[in-house]
């Protein structure tokens, strides 16, 4: 194919996300024992996680938009506990500065500028990572979450609100992600060609297999330049 744009996934494809989604959690409980300590014995760190995934079940209407899920559970949190006027900026402050500490994959940052410097990219995610806190907006074209497009992968809407922003057809897009069924089939179903990012080794079990596989930004980075000097 001709490869005329990039739509990437950011958690686990970027990063390792869960360090700093554990993080998170332990900062916010830090912050807890210090300044709401009776919030802090009441919602220890996995009865937090328990009470996010309840409301998740129950807010089914927010379930593109992992942010407010998070700041409904520390409403929920506070209330719990007799406390009406929550101090859920503040609390959401200390997760979201956290949650985006990441740290890059060794590869990432230098296959991404090889690739920003051949076609545009965009980012396409379900979660709350942000990209100008983390430092990598200025690679990419354009950025798009769940949250803001009011759909969730593998909903083809978000995939297409890529190719719209890009102003290209699906078919001259290369979407990568390592999700299966979030990236892969989603991108798929949407009209993209896909790449597998599959740094963990594993066996393709999903249906019909992606366009391509690699192990990781680099290999994909030496493939469009190889690519893109077959077609020049």
């Amino acid at each position: 194919m001709t490869v005329r744009a990039v739509s990437l996934d950011l958690d686990d494809t970027l990063w390792p996300v869960l360090p700093a989604l554990i993080e998170a959690e332990h900062c916010v409980n830090r912050w807890l024992r210090e300044h709401h300590p009776d919030v802090a014995e009441a919602w220890p760190i996995e009865a937090m996680r328990e009470l996010r995934e309840k409301i998740a079940q129950e807010n089914t209407h927010l379930s593109h938009d992992f942010s407010a899920q998070r700041r409904l559970t520390i409403r929920h949190a506070f209330a719990a506990c007799g406390i009406d006027d929550a101090p859920v900026d503040e609390v959401w402050r200390i997760y979201f500065a956290a949650r985006n500490a990441v740290e890059l994959y060794p590869d990432t940052l230098p296959a991404l500028e090889r690739i920003a410097a051949r076609v545009p990219l965009v980012s396409i995610s379900n979660g709350n990572a942000d990209l100008e806190v983390i430092g990598l907006h200025h690679l990419f074209h354009t950025r798009l979450n769940a949250s803001g497009v009011g759909v969730a992968k593998p909903h083809p809407q978000i995939f297409l609100a890529a190719a719209e922003a890009l102003g290209l057809a699906p078919a001259d897009i290369l979407h990568v992600g390592d999700d299966p069924l979030l990236d892969v089939l989603g991108a798929r179903e949407a009209g993209m060609k896909t790449v597998w990012l599959n740094r963990t080794g594993e066996r393709w079990s999903h249906g019909p297999a992606p366009d391509y596989e690699f192990p990781d930004m680099t290999h994909l980075a030496d493939w469009i330049d190889a690519s893109l000097a077959r077609d020049s």
